[in-house]
């Protein structure tokens, strides 16, 4: 088959494609004067989609003026098939489909009747020029193979094998299945038919574009007025409205000036009428007090500030009881202390004597030993006793004796000044307790020597840490939150954050640094809320480790340790002479 095609067809194909291609080139420019260059691409692109499936170039044919199957279509004859169970059988049009996948058809339909396969089948390739150059390449391939349409006339069943060719008018003429469905399915078309028929949906398409353009220029322009107008009134609205707010500012002014004028006004009205009012108050008291001293002179006001007076001197005597009582309470207090002070001087005292005595009875067991051990030696020294021998040991044997009679005396004493510094200790112990007791009502504020809480959480240092890195108001906030939640885990006696080291011999609890809630606590709020922390830990593990609630204790606030009974009582002493002088 030959592939060339006539040149006037050409001609005249390409002449249609280049004059659709003008028309629309000149619609495109319109847009584009009409409505801007924004809106000319995206117009470009569409119509070139729709011309590219239309106007694509069919490859050349014998005749131009051979009438096809139009959507394009191939036949295949000669598809092997078997019988099986009384009906003829064959291939699946899927699988005729895989088996001609390099021709792209669209679906492949075998043809049946009442007997079975028929061995026939069509090939749909499509509507486009595409699906056309792919049915010419089937045929194509089928006539170089030898299987063409005239090969099948010629060799007719007597040739193994399928043939096909591009289904045309005799096809669709042929009586059997072949020609009834063509009939039914397709249309008789020339290549001229086909070009004219896109050329006419070429036009009308460039007429709808056109169309198009033209609505959506109008509606640009539609904008654009209304744009200006919007802009326009939008602009008087601004200038009106600069104008109200002048207008406005002007008026607050004017209302300003007016109420300080006003106020001022008003000031110096009420100071007018203050002056008025104190002289008037002035000339008032004058009044009351020459009344005054003409109602003295009256018996019967005599009388009354003579029983004023003796209502005065009442209540002065009660006060002059009072202040007695307040001055013998001031002394007993400062007996009590100077007691506490004495009984705590002779309890030092018997503690020093209690510790020469142990020493005298160290060293007269020391002294017993050494007499026993020359005792000893006086019985087992070897030769015969003499008198003088004997007249030794028996003094040894008394001055031994005379030993531990002292012995004994020591021992019964030593006993009596133990107990008699349990009881001391006792008194001191229960002194410390008055005192502390003491302090707890009357100490105000932060004095050197005060009550500290052991095991307790100082809420201002928490606000004072937490406030280094948050709000005033958020500080205390979370140092309130801190301090509930601490106070009540340290009260835990599950909870031991404690490791046991040994410092000089003797057994000591640390912080053990490794503690989970402890960790979390200094990543989370820092180095000094850590700190306050542990040192409550410390303090409650220290004075009260079994209830792990906080104890009282006399505190040097200044030096920062546990003050002694004597820094106490001093304290006491200067605080009772200060009030003393105030009085």
């Amino acid at each position: 088959m030959s592939t060339s095609e006539p040149s006037g067809g050409r001609i005249h194909k390409e002449r249609a494609c280049s004059k659709s291609g003008q028309n629309i080139e000149s619609l495109f420019q319109q847009h584009a004067t009409g409505v801007g260059s924004a809106a000319y691409p995206q117009g470009r692109d569409e119509v070139a989609r729709q011309l590219q499936l239309i106007a694509m170039e069919p490859q050349a044919v014998q005749n131009r003026d051979d009438l096809f199957v139009w959507p394009w279509m191939g036949v295949l004859v000669n598809v092997p098939t078997e019988r099986k169970n009384g009906r003829h059988v064959g291939e699946s049009g899927n699988r005729l489909k895989e088996k001609l996948s390099c021709f792209c058809p669209q679906k492949v339909i075998p043809l049946w009747n009442y007997r079975g396969h028929t061995g026939n089948a069509i090939v749909e390739f499509g509507k486009d020029w595409t699906a056309f150059n792919n049915a010419l390449a089937f045929e194509n391939h089928f006539e170089s193979e030898g299987y063409g349409k005239l090969d099948w006339k010629a060799y007719k069943h007597r040739r193994p094998g399928m043939f096909g060719w591009v289904a045309r008018a005799d096809d669709q003429k042929y009586p059997g299945p072949i020609g009834d469905y063509l009939h039914k399915n397709g249309d008789l078309k020339t290549i001229a038919d086909v070009e004219n028929e896109e050329a006419r949906k070429t036009n009308k398409l460039v007429a709808n574009l056109a169309s198009q353009i033209e609505v959506k220029r109008r509606h640009v322009e539609e904008l654009e007025c209304k744009y200006n107008e919007t802009t326009t009134s939008l602009d008087m609205i601004m200038e009106q409205k600069d104008q109200l707010l002048r207008a406005y500012n002007e008026e607050i002014h004017k209302m300003q000036q007016l109420a300080r004028r006003h106020s001022q006004r008003i000031i110096d009205e009420n100071q007018k009428l203050r002056s008025e009012l104190e002289s008037k108050m002035q000339n008032l008291d004058l009044r009351s007090k020459q009344l005054d001293e003409l109602v003295a002179r009256s018996e019967s006001d005599r009388r009354n500030l003579e029983h004023e007076k003796e209502k005065n001197g009442v209540k002065t005597k009660h006060l002059k009881m009072a202040t007695l009582v307040q001055q013998k309470a001031d002394e007993n207090v400062l007996k009590l202390v100077e007691k506490h002070k004495l009984e705590k001087q002779v309890a030092l005292d018997k503690i020093i004597k209690l510790e020469h005595q142990l020493d005298a009875k160290q060293k007269l067991e020391l002294e017993i030993k050494q007499l026993q051990g020359k005792l000893e030696v006086m019985k087992h020294m070897p030769g015969e006793e003499d008198s003088e021998s004997k007249k030794r040991i028996d003094e040894l044997s008394e001055e031994l004796q005379d030993k531990y009679d002292e012995m004994d005396a020591m021992e019964s004493l030593y006993h009596t000044l133990l107990i008699k510094e349990r009881k001391s200790n006792d008194e001191l112990q229960d002194a410390r307790k008055k005192l502390i007791d003491g302090l707890q009502t009357i100490t105000t504020g932060r004095a050197n020597i005060g009550i500290k809480r052991m095991g307790e959480l100082d809420l201002k240092s928490l606000a004072i840490a937490c406030g280094r890195k948050l709000s005033k108001e958020d500080a205390e906030v979370t140092a309130a939150i801190l301090c509930s939640k601490w106070e009540a885990d340290i009260k835990k006696p599950e909870w031991h954050p404690f490791r046991v080291v040994m410092v000089n011999g003797k057994k000591r609890e640390l912080i053990s640094e490794d503690d989970a809630k402890l960790q979390t606590l200094r990543e989370e709020y820092g180095e000094e809320v850590y700190s306050l922390v542990t040192k409550a830990l410390l303090e409650v593990n220290e004075y009260n480790p079994r209830d792990r609630y906080p104890v009282p204790e006399l505190w040097n606030y200044k030096e920062g340790r546990k003050a002694t009974l004597k820094e106490a009582l001093q304290y006491v002493l200067k605080q009772w002479r200060a009030h003393k002088r105030k009085r």
